[in-house]
């Protein structure tokens, strides 16, 4: 595919079949590129969500926003689109789904009787600081009821815009209600621009990691994910930067296609990538039992084989020389009391 032909600012380069739906409408190339991105009110009953997977050390995650206009190539969180009658390819990313009233559901949630808090993360899906929240500001009305409220919240984002809400975040860290997890799988701006097209440049998340540092709010770094034959060689320099701009930890993932991730993933690397597509898939696979996507639970993580072992021994590298002396602080729910007022807890 020539350049003319790739859809730019674009992860996804066509609408991928509904796994849920009979019938289907497959448009052409040239009308997916008029699809205008829509953002449509919806009204959950609840904005906190149990986490109920055993391999994620979390209880709750919350997600203002249905849909990501960052439009990653890889993002597991396309076949969720699905469920709301969409495709996983472009319609995932022009077609956001806005929970304006989230900040009364999660107030309504820390006044539930008997309610023992634990950090909630924000967001477990889609990204809160999506160029959507420029407009809407639902993340920014969240973190203030987590203030008011003491509740700890960890936040994790592919974009700067979170040094928007430094007003915010600055008082909260102070109590240890806040940490910033910046999302960075490349440092290669011609990757990144291909591969996650609307997320800040990775000269601007490291200087939001410096800014974050500054201002005494501890930074962790996700290398998210892992793509054998595309970014795994970046690994140890990408661990290097975010400790030198003052990242207290990391965790990394192995880039794994579940569902319609797989054909969105597919054709992106085949538009931009087309040398080295076969390379890249065939490691991937290498890493998944001979498969792209992995679902079971550890394993996901894990992965197998040769590939995944190198991975695995190069962050352990990276932790022992740039994160040795480091450590991220917990988080603290002590002055959680249900209410807005400051009170001290009787019992």
């Amino acid at each position: 595919m020539g350049d003319e032909n790739i859809i730019k600012g674009q992860g996804a380069q066509r609408n991928v079949i509904n796994r849920f739906d009979r019938y289907t409408y497959e448009p052409e190339d040239e009308d997916i590129e008029k699809v205008k991105t829509t953002f449509t009110e919806v009204f959950p009953k609840t904005i906190v969500n149990p986490v109920k997977s055993e391999d994620l050390a979390m209880e709750y995650s919350m997600n203002p926003y249905q849909g990501c206009e960052h439009g990653c190539s890889y993002c597991f969180a396309r076949p969720t689109h699905e469920y709301w009658g969409f495709s996983a390819g472009v319609d995932f990313e022009r077609k956001i789904m806005v929970k304006k009233n989230a900040p009364e559901l999660l107030e309504k949630f820390f006044r539930k009787r008997g309610y023992q808090p634990e950090p909630i993360l924000l967001s477990g899906n889609t990204d809160c600081y999506q160029p959507a929240e420029r407009k809407f500001e639902i993340t920014r009305k969240l973190l203030k009821v987590c203030m008011d409220y003491r509740h700890p919240v960890n936040i994790i984002t592919k974009n700067a815009l979170v040094l928007r809400d430094l007003d915010i975040l600055k008082p909260m860290a102070e109590q240890r209600l806040v940490s910033v997890s910046l999302s960075i799988p490349t440092l290669n701006e011609e990757i990144r621009r291909k591969m996650e097209p609307r997320t800040s440049s990775a000269s601007n998340k490291l200087k939001a990691i410096e800014v974050l540092s500054e201002n005494n709010i501890p930074v962790n770094v996700m290398v998210a994910p892992v793509i054998p034959g595309l970014t795994s060689d970046e690994s140890l320099g990408i661990l290097k930067s975010v400790s030198d701009a003052g990242a207290l930890s990391f965790g990394y993932t192995l880039v794994r296609l579940n569902d319609t991730v797989e054909p969105v993933f597919v054709k992106w690397i085949e538009t931009h990538f087309p040398d080295r597509a076969s390379k890249v898939l065939n490691l991937i696979r290498s890493m998944r039992g001979g498969k792209l996507g992995e679902k079971r639970y550890f394993e996901r993580y894990k992965g197998q084989g040769n590939i995944a072992e190198m991975i695995h021994d190069t962050f352990k590298i990276g932790r022992k020389k740039y994160f040795s002396d480091k450590q991220k602080p917990s988080l603290s729910a002590e002055n959680f009391t249900g209410s807005r007022e400051q009170q001290l807890r009787l019992f």
